[in-house]
């Protein structure tokens, strides 16, 4: 007599000879997905390859900086040798028998610590002059707008076409007549009222230039002038500007070398450039060490100018487009 009972699975015909599943890959006999290591392996490798390139740049930078780098280098070493050793056929890296006397000689020659004090005054006016002449007519040239502005801009640039050599004598002759030879007058005011002034209005008129009309329209609703619109909006906007324009200037005042020999004969009123060149021996021939010295004095100040201002720096050449 036949069952009524149904087959259970395992009765089944075939079911014995299913084969198995295999189990997904990445997963567990407890059906949790297990860590794949193939993206951590590229993750890995790629960061390893973004330190060796690092590395590498690194390696050029610094085999680049090296021609640079040397000549400070071996200005401040050189400093604190004799002149023998200076003058050895083979350099010495560092010096063997380091000594500051260069350094007392350096004050004791001449009156360097007074020159000192003149290149550093004379810089800090004419840097001031200049930021406060060149943001007037930068943002006039800018903003204002009146009959023959670009033509009178267009004059104004061809100041930077003109060699300073080329207008050295007619300069001589008026300072003379007015008797301000061998006095720092000439050292100031041509430079702030002249053609070195003319970088600085071109710096300081592209950056108003990109200054939004709305600031201007603002202060009017305010009730500001022309004058009060410049001065409490668009320079100190201007900071970026003003701080590329501080630091050509402070340089070119502090690295002023034609001008001073032509208008100064007392030693007492010589900026440092000219006083480099005094530091000889009885035959005229160059004290080194002591030049050497006295030069490294000298770049200090450019140094922490640079150090303390290069963000400013590098943000004004930007924002003015030059490359």
């Amino acid at each position: 007599m036949k069952s009524d009972v149904m087959p259970g699975p395992a009765t089944l015909p075939g079911a014995d000879d299913a084969p198995a599943r295999p189990a997904a890959s990445g997963t567990g006999g407890d059906g949790r997905d297990r860590a794949r290591p193939a993206p951590a392996r590229r993750d890995r490798a790629a960061r390893s390859r973004r330190r060796w390139g690092r590395g590498a740049l690194v390696a050029l930078l610094v085999v680049l900086s090296v021609p640079f780098v040397f000549p400070t280098w071996w200005m401040a070493t050189s400093s604190l040798k004799p002149m023998s050793e200076i003058l050895r056929a083979v350099p010495t890296p560092w010096p063997q028998d380091p000594s500051f006397a260069a350094y007392g000689e350096v004050f004791r020659l001449q009156p360097f610590a007074q020159q000192y004090w003149n290149s550093l005054y004379i810089a800090v006016v004419v840097t001031v002059g200049t930021i406060l002449v060149a943001s007037m007519a930068g943002y006039a040239f800018a903003r204002i707008r009146f009959p023959g502005a670009n033509a009178l801009f267009l004059l104004v640039l061809v100041g930077l076409l003109v060699p300073s050599e080329v207008t050295i004598v007619p300069l001589f002759r008026m300072v003379n007549s007015l008797g301000l030879i061998d006095t720092h007058w000439p050292l100031v005011v041509i430079p702030i009222l002249g053609a070195p002034s003319v970088l600085a209005t071109f710096i300081m008129r592209q950056f108003f230039l990109g200054l939004p009309g709305e600031l201007e329209e603002a202060g009017r609703m305010d009730g500001l002038g022309r004058w009060g619109i410049f001065w409490r909006i668009a320079f100190p906007l201007s900071r970026s500007a003003i701080s590329a324009v501080a630091i050509f200037t402070f340089l070119k005042s502090w690295n002023l070398y034609l001008e001073p020999i032509v208008y100064l004969s007392s030693k007492d009123r010589f900026t440092l450039p000219q006083a480099l060149t005094q530091y000889v021996d009885a035959y005229g021939g160059p004290m080194w060490n002591v030049q050497l010295a006295a030069t490294t004095l000298t770049v200090l100040p450019v140094l922490a100018v640079f150090l303390v201002a290069q963000k400013q720096f590098v943000q004004g050449l930007a924002h003015t487009g030059l490359k």
